[in-house]
């Protein structure tokens, strides 16, 4: 096979060739193609036979709709946001497929988790999800500063979101399973901190001092918004003064109210108003009459909370912390990360029925819907799915018939 066909072949796997065809062949007057085609993803690196400019690549760009639209902004006028996580334990085409259908079902984010000795790296995942997508935000939930150098980091997201049109949001936190996979404990919220803002400095194209080293991403702009997730009040603190939005992994209204307090006292202290913050409430779901099966569907995921709660433990007095987020841990045995956020997983034995209802969202479309109204009422503006408990077409296919619309009619009511 030419290396042309093989290139046709494979960009026809993962990217719609109806829209990206005829903007390469108006560019061919100007450029000789070359086709690259490691699997499994395949692109078109262009020689330029003179020097391009600036101006001519964003035509070429703008030219490719599955690129998507140019540094949109987030959506307007919906009380509450949808979003995906996927585990990159699954193959590559059904990553692409689920992000297409997850777009289509009228989901606005796409996540991925990053945990790279468990899982698929995610950065290359991300870039396929980016090319397969036209108006959904995407990032990672979550990486840490630790696994990769942080000018890495920035150079990785501000590449994503000339890739993506501007798309790509920052995930991070202190580090679960990807360091304690390496025998390493997560970095500590002072760490967290400083390298948000070096983020921050590096994807907005600003020189800092890094390592002692003046350091700038020159041809870095439009830096991404920052997502930092916790469940402590210093952390919770530290959000509230430098964070674009919190990412709270449970679906309890009561202890997402209890953590927004600590955003709130560190919004004041910034002199900042914590009501631009966006609060995103993660946690898997199933829609089933049967709550026998939808709850062991889900019990794996108090389990995988409950490492950053017996971290919490060990760091405050119990009187800190409200017995709702940490009683359930007093009968927990060690935890088995190779079978990290695993559908009946043995890590979950401990966890009961009770804690699974308020963590997750479990039961019926009518009882998904009332619990997403007292998310909206508790302060959160994204439920994000935690889509890996199987079935995950039909998940899909059941929130975009019985759940997403009512939030919509909500919104367009509400304008």
């Amino acid at each position: 096979m030419a290396s042309s066909t093989r290139a046709a072949f494979c960009l026809g796997r993962f990217c719609p060739t109806t829209s990206i065809l005829p903007a390469l062949i108006a560019m061919s007057a100007k450029y000789v193609s070359v086709a690259v085609t490691t699997f499994p993803f395949a692109m078109i690196v262009s020689k330029p036979i003179c020097p391009p400019f600036r101006r001519s690549e964003q035509e070429f760009y703008a030219k490719l709709p599955h690129f998507g639209p140019a540094f949109p902004e987030k959506s307007k006028g919906s009380p509450m946001e949808f979003g995906i996580t996927l585990k990159p334990d699954i193959s590559v085409e059904r990553i692409v497929g689920l992000t297409r259908q997850a777009e289509s079902a009228g989901f606005h984010y796409g996540w991925i988790f990053d945990s790279h000795v468990l899982w698929k790296e995610p950065y290359p995942l991300l870039t396929l999800m980016a090319a397969n997508t036209q108006r959904m935000r995407l990032g990672t939930c979550v990486t840490n500063p630790a696994v990769r150098d942080m000018t890495v980091t920035a150079s990785l997201f501000a590449t994503l979101n000339l890739i993506s049109g501007g798309r790509m949001e920052l995930g991070i936190g202190r580090g679960d399973s990807s360091r304690r996979v390496l025998g390493k404990k997560p970095v500590t919220w002072a760490q967290l901190e400083d390298s948000v803002k070096k983020f921050r400095e590096l994807t907005a194209g600003h020189e800092i001092e890094y390592d002692g080293q003046p350091t700038r991403l020159t041809w870095a702009e439009h830096p991404p918004r920052v997502w930092i997730a916790g469940y402590g009040p210093k952390v919770l603190q530290m959000a509230g003064r430098v964070a674009d939005g919190i990412i709270l992994q449970f679906a309890d209204p009561d202890l997402i109210a209890w953590c927004l307090g600590f955003v709130k006292e560190g919004a004041r202290s910034a002199k900042r108003d914590w009501r631009g913050i966006e609060v995103m409430a993660a946690a898997p779901v199933w829609v089933s009459d049967d709550l026998g099966v939808a709850r062991e569907r889900v019990r794996w995921f108090p389990a995988l909370v409950s490492n950053h709660v017996v971290d919490l433990i060990r760091q405050y007095k119990p009187e800190d912390l409200p017995p709702a987020l940490t009683s359930y841990v007093q009968n927990r045995a060690s935890y088995d990360y190779l079978h990290h956020c695993e559908v009946e997983s043995s890590n979950a034995n401990f966890v009961s029925d009770e804690v699974v209802d308020r963590f997750c969202i479990v039961g019926s479309a009518q009882a998904h819907r009332e619990k997403l109204r007292k998310l909206i009422d508790a302060g959160v503006t994204q439920f994000n799915v935690y889509l890996m408990c199987g079935e995950e077409e039909q998940t899909l296919e059941v929130y975009q018939r019985e759940i997403l619309p009512t939030f919509q009619e909500t919104a367009s009511a509400s304008r």
